[in-house]
């Protein structure tokens, strides 16, 4: 059979692509409009302050008159300050006494509270409250409790025939009733964070462990611990970077006193930059800290990351 011609196709001009821009142009268009707002606001509250704050601590500026450059002579001033020796001081021990013991607490409170007894959901409200309250509000309502004269810690101690105490007017004592306070009110978080965490222990670890004969304590060393190690390492960076950052509760209560025993870092750098009038001088404080802060978190996430290594090789 004779074949046929194929019919012919007719190819027209390819499709402009104009059209197709345009929408697109205007969709970015819209979006950019949306988005601007937001963008506007991240950059004006946090990235232009930041450089502006770098630049300053290399000047000796008040704020008012205009500043010059000094270079590095606010940080060399800082590396002899004995008040600021004593500030770093202050926020280590603070530091070393706290989070250490905010994880202590929490865990040993929500192992406690993780179990089924009754009104166990009005002992969880009731300690984390005190988390949910301002530090203003805690310096205010611990500095009427610890006054010295008619305190009712005082008077109290004064029933058990205990001598009256100094707390916050004693410079031997006042950082540690500082701690005391932060405790109070920061293991609050810690136990709900560990609450949550022990509810993802698996069950079948546990089960397993039981049928080997292990008791509680193997439990906790053995199984529990181990999975609430990256919750663990959460806390440690989280309260770390809380306690290096200390400033409501200095301020309500000692401002830094008596004799400089609870200045703390950051009190330190608002008093340089506002009270003193030394803001270049303050703001070269705030990067040394800011500094601090980065070898915290870069220590504590290559300490996590060689645990999860470890880990994965004894899985292995």
């Amino acid at each position: 059979m004779p074949r046929l011609p194929r019919p012919l196709t007719v190819v027209g001009p390819p499709p402009d692509p104009r059209p197709l821009r345009r929408k697109r142009r205007r969709e970015t268009t819209a979006a950019w409009a949306f988005v601007s707002p937001a963008v506007l606001i991240v950059l004006g509250l946090s990235i232009v302050p930041v450089v502006w704050s770098l630049l300053l601590s290399f000047q000796a500026s008040d704020l008012v008159t205009p500043s010059r450059w000094v270079g590095l002579d606010n940080y060399r001033a800082l590396a002899q300050d004995p008040n600021f020796s004593q500030a770093v001081r202050n926020t280590l021990l603070y530091t070393v006494l706290y989070v250490p013991l905010s994880l202590l607490f929490g865990l040993a409170l929500a192992l406690v509270l993780n179990r089924r007894i009754r009104l166990v959901g009005l002992y969880r409200t009731l300690i984390f409250v005190p988390f949910v309250l301002s530090a203003t509000a805690q310096g205010v309502l611990f500095s009427f409790i610890l006054d010295p004269e008619f305190g009712a810690a005082n008077s109290v101690l004064h029933r058990l025939g205990v001598s009256s105490q100094g707390f916050l007017s004693d410079p031997s004592q006042a950082l540690l009733v500082l701690v005391a306070i932060t405790l109070w009110s920061g293991t609050g978080f810690c136990v709900v964070v560990y609450l949550a965490a022990l509810q993802d222990v698996p069950q079948s670890l546990i089960e397993a462990a039981r049928l080997d004969g292990a008791g509680r304590r193997h439990l906790l060393r053995h199984v529990t611990l181990p999975t609430l190690t990256p919750v663990t390492v959460f806390l440690l960076l989280w309260q770390a970077i809380q306690s290096l950052q200390v400033f409501d509760l200095v301020y309500v209560t000692t401002k830094g006193g008596p004799l400089g025993s609870t200045t703390v870092i950051v009190y330190f750098i608002w008093e340089q930059a506002f009270k003193n009038a030394t803001a270049g001088y303050g703001a070269s404080a705030a990067y040394v800290l800011a500094v601090a802060l980065g070898l915290v978190a870069g220590a504590v996430r290559l300490v996590r990351r060689r645990g999860r290594h470890r880990l994965e090789g004894a899985r292995s």
